[in-house]
């Protein structure tokens, strides 16, 4: 490794984060909104999906956790999730464009595509043990994340003259025409990591026996728990990417309901986010590694502890927009620092356990914070047709203040 990276095997890697953009920002920007203004569904049933897919998420992905830390190997069962994820992601923007009447299936279809989309990264995260030596986590997790950020502007721009009409392709024209070609340029760009990556691990023959799994999945999250700030780490991404999570996932619905804006302008908003995104993400990693994770992750909850409410309370639209663009830098930089950091407070022994509880408290997040937001935007009196919305993204910032309660006693690593 020249300068504790591997280049070519950082560059693969991050060339699968740039892949699954694709899926990520065009199902969350226009199916949400297919699905919500175009067929009249309820911002809570939207929601919803996210809790099904969580549900599956928890009865599975641990024990699968737990078998990949036995055998060692990560890569087969990442071709695996990757594959079934890009079969949903299909099926989904097929019903979109050819029958769309039924929408209730694509709800169904689209959860089961989230489900395995994330179930990839309790195998894809900790590969990143492949690619740098320990003290460069840090900056090569913000690469990483740097190409996240560059394939969803990449997929913003191959949408835009589908969903604006411009280019029809097949079936209904408009926002359903995005869905198939971001499935499409997902699986090919996500290829070149699941063909030429290289493991330094080898697969350990061994006897699994799925009934003692599930046995002991609970002893061995208490054990995992229990290492230095490992169980704080969690309680605090629990609350804190609760936050980030449910308003991201409902900005584009946000901003619709709020400004009244079209899907291009929704566009370039986004954009300029995910520009200032990705130059956050190789910056934060860089400087957790210089000055420590702990410090940084406090400097980026703070910052959405500030952002959400400003985001709430601004009537006027350049000045969200401006909110909006800022806020990229700490959007960029919140999943960089976490990955990273919680690599370093995991025993090397359970790493794939580990990455498997980050992502489910990611996935467990999702039932506080879409029912809380589509609770407050069902029943809140929609003054002017958009006090309830507001309220919905000021709450956020509740969450990240809890997040931070939690992240106090966290240990510093540097």
């Amino acid at each position: 490794m020249k300068n504790g990276i591997n280049l070519k095997q950082l560059i693969l890697w991050a060339l699968y984060d740039f892949a699954n953009s694709f899926v990520l920002i065009t199902f969350f920007l226009y199916y949400s909104q297919w699905l919500v203004v175009d067929r009249g569904v309820s911002d809570f049933w939207f929601n919803m999906t996210f809790v099904g897919s969580s549900l599956l998420f928890l009865f599975t992905v641990p024990v699968a956790g737990s078998i990949t830390d036995k055998i060692k190997i990560k890569l087969p069962s990442l071709r695996i999730t990757t594959l079934l994820a890009v079969i949903f992601f299909a099926i989904t923007a097929l019903i979109t464009i050819f029958t769309p009447e039924y929408y209730v299936i694509s709800i169904i279809t689209f959860s089961l595509a989230s489900y395995f989309y994330l179930f990839c990264f309790t195998f894809y995260n900790p590969l990143l043990h492949d690619v740098a030596t320990p003290e460069k986590h840090g900056l090569a997790s913000g690469w990483g994340q740097f190409g996240n950020w560059l394939g969803e502007i990449a997929g913003l721009l191959v949408a835009l003259p589908l969903a604006s009409g411009a280019i029809n392709l097949i079936g209904q024209s408009g926002r359903a025409q995005t869905l198939l070609p971001a499935t499409i340029l997902f699986l090919l760009f996500a290829l070149p990591l699941l063909l030429f990556f290289k493991e330094s691990s080898t697969k350990i023959p061994t006897k699994i026996n799925l009934k003692q799994e599930y046995k002991d999945i609970f002893k061995s999250f208490i054990v995992l728990c229990k290492s230095p700030g490992v169980g704080l780490f969690f309680l605090s991404y629990f609350f804190f990417n609760d936050a980030v999570t449910t308003a991201s996932n409902n900005f584009p619905i946000y901003v619709e309901k709020v400004f009244g804006v079209s899907d291009n302008i929704k566009s370039y908003i986004l954009i300029g986010i995910l520009i200032t995104s990705a130059i956050g993400a190789p910056i934060s990693g860089w400087i957790a590694d210089k000055i420590g994770f702990k410090k940084t992750l406090y400097g980026i909850l703070g910052g959405f502890l500030v952002i959400f409410p400003l985001m709430a309370i601004t009537k006027n639209f350049f000045f969200f927009i401006a909110i909006c663009v800022a806020m990229g830098l700490w959007f960029g930089s919140i999943w960089t620092v976490t990955r990273a950091y919680l690599m370093k407070l995991t025993p090397p022994t359970m790493m794939n356990q580990s990455f498997t509880y980050y992502t489910l408290m990611e996935r467990l997040a999702t039932f506080i914070g879409p029912i809380s937001w589509g609770l407050i935007v069902t029943y809140v009196p929609p003054m002017n047709n958009v006090l309830n919305y507001r309220i919905a993204a000021a709450v956020m910032a509740i969450f990240v203040f809890i997040g931070i309660v939690f992240a106090k006693n966290i240990p510093e690593t540097k």
